[in-house]
């Protein structure tokens, strides 16, 4: 065979090593606004109002709030319950309020903080132990995102009869891909063909397309996504980017000029869906020469505000649970449940 043992080279991979490839930020746009995103302070409330500081002048700033949204407000990936703005209420910090754009990016920084918004606090469910307990109800009627169960054997029997039992609880907090270019889209709406060209950071351009298509109220033959050099992802822009993708769009459909939004460092990390905090309780049963006769584990994932991804995530960590062996007796439990912290995905 002729492919194995030689080495193919990357399409990319020439200009990645001169320089010349061209990542989001890099895409030359001539006339564009820059787009920032105004983010709530608390982690459940409800939205009593929004004002702008009228010591600004706001005459040349484009402002996309959830009523701008020409479509549904909700990226629909397994569930539809995220919003793309939140409307009267919000599920966690940092989720995004309303979209600020304008020619000059320190400008917006600095409006940012000329709007302010009041809430109505609400008691915030932060652990997995509240979720369960339904502190609040944060997803229908249990805050349950997901659950599945295992069996193989008799592990009752199994344990009953052990010699021992070892018990042992691990927890593990959010892991953050730490990819290297942070988030950033660029979109361009053409009134007069009634087109949508959105180019950024992504993994899955066909994700995108999917749940951006309802958003902007355009079908997808009008929508097109493509997917830049991306300086890594690792699962961090498998579901994230849609939401990026919405607010560039509807922030180049209300101003009528290309929009760019590039995420700086802190935004990314305090915004962004990352990998699972987790609570695993493990019990073996073991007879009087050691030997291991059962396993059962007991799985807990926070999924954050909304469910995005965690079913998936859920599934693949409760499948490979027990490991490579050919296990006699098993039991698996495992859920994701609702807090109100950033939602947490791939």
């Amino acid at each position: 065979m002729k492919v194995v043992g030689t080495s193919t080279p990357r399409i990319e991979g020439r200009e990645k090593l001169i320089g010349t490839a061209q990542y989001v930020d890099d895409i030359p746009l001539g006339d564009f606004l820059w787009g920032q995103t105004v983010r709530s302070s608390i982690p459940y409330g409800k939205i009593k109002s929004i004002s702008f500081d009228p010591s600004e002048d706001w005459s040349d700033v484009t402002i996309v709030t959830a009523a701008d949204i020409p479509g549904v407000n909700v990226v629909g990936i397994l569930e539809k319950d995220w919003p793309v703005l939140a409307k009267d209420r919000v599920y966690h910090q940092m989720e995004p309020i309303l979209l600020l754009a304008h020619r000059s990016r320190e400008r917006l920084y600095r409006l940012q903080s000329k709007v302010t918004i009041e809430y109505e606090r609400w008691d915030p469910v932060l652990t997995i132990d509240e979720s369960l307990a339904r502190k609040a109800v944060l997803f229908k009627e249990d805050n349950i995102f997901k659950q599945i169960a295992i069996d193989k054997g008799d592990a009752d029997a199994a344990f009953a009869a052990a010699a021992e039992v070892v018990e042992r609880t691990y927890w593990t907090g959010h892991h953050e891909q730490a990819y290297i270019e942070t988030n950033g889209m660029v979109a361009a709406y053409d009134p007069a063909k009634k087109y949508l060209k959105v180019t950024g950071s992504l993994q899955c351009p066909f994700y995108v397309l999917k749940g951006l298509a309802p958003i902007v109220g355009l079908p997808p033959e009008r929508v097109e996504i493509e997917q830049a050099v991306t300086g890594g992802a690792f699962g961090g822009k498998e579901d994230f980017p849609t939401i990026l993708a919405a607010h560039a769009s509807l922030l180049s459909m209300k101003s009528g000029l290309p929009v760019k939004m590039i995420y700086d460092r802190p935004e990314d990390l305090m915004s962004t869906t990352k990998r699972h905090p987790c609570r695993t309780v493990v019990r073996t049963a073991h007879d009087s020469s050691g030997k291991i006769t059962a396993l059962e584990m007991d799985i807990t994932m926070d999924g954050g505000a909304y469910c995005t991804l965690s079913p998936v995530v859920l599934s693949r960590g409760t499948i490979h649970a027990a490991g490579p062996y050919n296990w006699d007796n098993v039991r698996i439990r495992s859920r994701a449940v609702a807090t109100n912290t950033p939602s947490n995905g791939a």
